[in-house]
């Protein structure tokens, strides 16, 4: 089910595949701040990983300030976090990995 919400036990197997993330004490939602050295660095980081949001059609929670953007991963519906809460997050730092 797309919308399967994932045990305690798979959101830590999942939070070691991406080691920059934090988990949320309630265990609903993951979050990273991505530091980039310009505000085009981090519209392009942005821009990229909206497309790979719209692909998915799951969208993130983020804020950004000049070349710092802030994001929160969770899946609503499920009331806590799903294997594309992960791959979002996985799809995010690839596209930062080019531009940090």
């Amino acid at each position: 089910m797309k919308y399967a919400r994932l045990d305690r036990q798979a959101i830590e197997a999942s939070m070691k595949e991406i080691p920059d993330w934090a988990l949320a004490e309630d265990g609903a939602s993951i979050s990273r701040c991505f530091q980039f050295k310009t505000f085009v660095s981090a519209f392009g980081f942005m821009s990229e990983s909206a497309l790979c949001a719209e692909r998915l059609d799951h969208h993130p929670e983020w804020s950004n300030v000049y070349g710092r953007v802030d994001v929160l991963l969770t899946t609503h519906v499920a009331k806590g976090l799903t294997e594309l809460d992960f791959e979002l997050a996985r799809l995010m730092d690839g596209a930062a990995a080019h531009r940090i």
